[in-house]
């Protein structure tokens, strides 16, 4: 997969963009969880990134490109991504929504992605680890 296609495409999804390693890392970690939708002329115009712990599935990035959005293009990546996971013996699916991200957030709802109380902590071990806001 060619991380860096990938990368603009979160970009220009207005989606923040995971640093080129740890898109890498997370590709050796979870083979085959890193789905792409392609338009025409194979360009990239959606992206879901997946990875599985052992315990449960994490969904860490879904996007569309704007021109595409509303196509069900985010539905079948997250189908498709689900169905790898329940291959692994994933028992559920966690994924994280911003607290500003109202539409993410209904978007997730309305495949069936409920939210939970849990609290997200965080300790960056590197000077490019992203910043959590809130």
């Amino acid at each position: 997969m060619n991380v860096p296609v990938v990368t603009e495409m979160w970009a220009a999804a207005g989606s923040q963009v995971v640093p080129e390693a740890e898109s890498r890392a997370a590709l050796e970690h979870g083979p085959g969880l890193l789905l792409v939708a392609e338009a025409r002329g194979a360009r990239v115009v959606g992206v879901v990134l997946g990875t599985f712990d052992g315990r449960r599935g994490w969904v860490h990035r879904l996007a569309v490109s704007p021109g595409h959005r509303r196509a069900g293009l985010a539905t079948a990546l997250v189908a498709e991504l689900e169905e790898r996971f329940r291959s692994l013996g994933a028992p559920r699916i966690d994924l994280l929504v911003l607290p500003d991200n109202a539409a993410g957030l209904a978007s997730w709802q309305r495949l069936g992605h409920l939210p939970c109380p849990d609290v997200l902590c965080s300790e960056p071990l590197d000077d490019v680890a992203p910043t959590v806001s809130g």
